[in-house]
């Protein structure tokens, strides 16, 4: 039997994030710790629980429950001892931290160690009053590597807090483009989705997927519909979905539905609060709306549509410019401008069976090309190689081994 000292060291790679309940960052971190377990590494995560967790055990991963969602002081310096203890008694690494507070722990943590510390930064945060919070912001900044999730990203990182370019790492966000499939999609699947939304025949079906909160620009799509009703003559056949959970929100739900009333449009706005079906949604869509009033870091949605070969319209900021050729595999509209909106909607709509093929081919080719799942968790492997790799010969170089040694 070989002795402990014999087995070689299986790598260990630790993620940070306050929780795993849902969203894009917590979709990242189960795809990346996937990628890990099947690289052969051991891959651990850390947060404050949530419905994720199972699914994070099922790839092979370990979670360990922490309040890492806390913003209290007192409780963030109690997660440094936590972590560091972790880090010591299970042989970690490196440490990827996904979001600010437990950012802060797991960097003080890894100083305290010696670890390898790299963050991800997933969006433009709010600098606050003067400017305040970018004091908080900034140690997603802090990385030895920083992967920004798109061009825009990166390009916020050099500008709003000078992070040298050469510590950038530009992956962007990926999509399973296995479970994306158009082909995967069976008629059964179309009719039962049809059928539980009582989607109508004749009527085109336009949807805007994302949680219900303001800034994703649910009132702007709205007043895109009554423009388009007020050019046909009052006649609007078009059933608009809003795809997505309010999360609490009972108010921001009612103000939609009251603006819609307002606006004439009630009829056509549909609000659905779950879909356990996304690729059978998409296809049942003729366009696919992102309406975000702020930048989107990266998009998700617009570049799950495009797998999926659907015509999406989306605003001309932030990393939509990246995923959409406009005219070839999708359309961009002024942000927050419902006229503007309107109008790539019209276009998108209008579009003949033999466009929409053209369209899809081309938008499905991309998206394979440049947002797959895989690639993102293969870019973001090569990182932390790269990073233990660089941490490895800075060890070498602080203790050179003694002369007999280096000479045997």
């Amino acid at each position: 039997m070989a002795s402990p000292d014999t087995i070689p060291h299986r790598k260990t790679g630790l993620q940070v994030l306050p929780s795993l309940v849902t969203g894009g960052v917590e979709r990242g971190t189960v795809d990346v710790a996937q990628a890990l377990v099947q690289a052969g590494w051991r891959a651990l995560v850390v947060s404050s629980g949530g419905p994720m967790v199972r699914e994070l055990e099922r790839v092979g991963a370990e979670h360990i429950l922490m309040p890492l969602d806390t913003k209290n002081p007192r409780a963030m310096r109690r997660n440094v001892d936590s972590l560091v203890d972790l880090i010591r008694a299970e042989s970690i690494d490196l440490v990827h931290a996904r979001s600010r507070a437990p950012a802060w722990s797991a960097r003080e943590a890894c100083l305290r160690t010696c670890t390898p510390f790299i963050t991800t930064f997933h969006g433009v945060y709010g600098l606050g009053f003067f400017g305040l919070k970018k004091l908080y912001n900034r140690v997603m900044a802090q990385g030895e590597v920083v992967i920004a999730i798109s061009e825009f990203i990166r390009d916020h990182l050099l500008s709003e807090y000078n992070v040298a370019p050469e510590r950038i790492r530009v992956i962007h966000r990926g999509v399973d483009v296995k479970l994306l499939d158009p082909s995967s999609v069976t008629p059964t699947r179309l009719i039962q989705l049809a059928s539980k939304w009582r989607l109508p025949e004749s009527a085109s079906v336009i949807m805007l997927p994302g949680r219900l909160t303001s800034w994703k620009g649910h009132d702007v799509l709205i007043e895109a519909l009554a423009e388009l009703k007020r050019r046909r003559g009052g006649v609007l056949d078009i059933r608009c979905l809003m795809v997505g959970q309010d999360q609490g929100r009972v108010a921001y739900r009612a103000h939609i539905e009251r603006y819609a009333a307002a606006q004439g449009v009630e009829g056509n706005v549909q609000i659905i609060h779950d879909c356990n079906d996304l690729p059978a949604a998409y296809m049942a869509t003729d366009v696919v709306v992102s309406a975000s009033t702020r930048p989107e870091a990266f998009g998700r949605v617009v570049a799950e549509a495009q797998a999926m070969g659907r015509p999406v319209v989306a605003p001309s900021h932030g990393a939509a410019e990246e995923i959409i050729i406009p005219g070839v595999t999708g359309w961009l509209f002024t942000p927050g401008d419902g006229v503007s909106l309107a109008d790539a909607l019209e276009r998108a709509l209008s579009l003949s069976q033999a466009e929409r093929i053209r369209l899809a081919d081309a938008a499905t080719a991309r998206a394979r090309a440049l947002f797959a799942k895989a690639d993102m968790c293969a870019k973001t492997l090569a990182v932390y190689n790269e990073v233990l790799a660089h941490a490895q010969k800075d060890r070498a170089q602080n203790n050179p081994a003694p002369k007999d040694q280096a000479a045997s």
